[in-house]
């Protein structure tokens, strides 16, 4: 709902997680294709995390698939042993996009010249 720059429906947050690593993906439905956008939301994987590591036990989901649709939200939770080890995440968050939105193409912004991209000493 943060990002005003498009409606907040439909929107589907497809979240990967394991300890202490967060993996977010947000995407809209916008007519005839559907728009990759980044989280600009801060406070998001604090969130994520805190639900993940809320379950306890060693039976955590991995992926989370979040729809906001006709001001309701439906959740679904996959498990690590329903996911194959071998496929990648992004064909997996690709057909969970697929799933609830239909074969529709997906839109990617332009990433942020070199100078813009955050530089890490290691």
């Amino acid at each position: 709902m943060e990002d005003r720059e498009y409606p907040v429906e439909p929107t589907l947050l497809y979240a990967q997680l394991d300890r202490n690593m967060v993996g977010e993906s947000i995407f809209k439905e916008l007519g005839n294709q559907i728009l990759y956008r980044r989280p600009v939301i801060e406070g998001l994987p604090y969130a994520l995390l805190d639900l993940w590591e809320a379950q306890g036990g060693g039976d955590r989901w991995s992926e989370m698939e979040y729809v906001l649709r006709d001001g309701k939200f439906e959740v679904a939770y996959i498990y690590p042993d329903e996911i194959d080890a071998e496929e990648d995440v992004v064909e997996r968050r690709a057909r969970a996009v697929r799933r609830h939105f239909g074969e529709k193409p997906i839109v990617y912004p332009p990433w942020p010249p070199e100078d813009d991209a955050p530089d890490y000493d290691l």
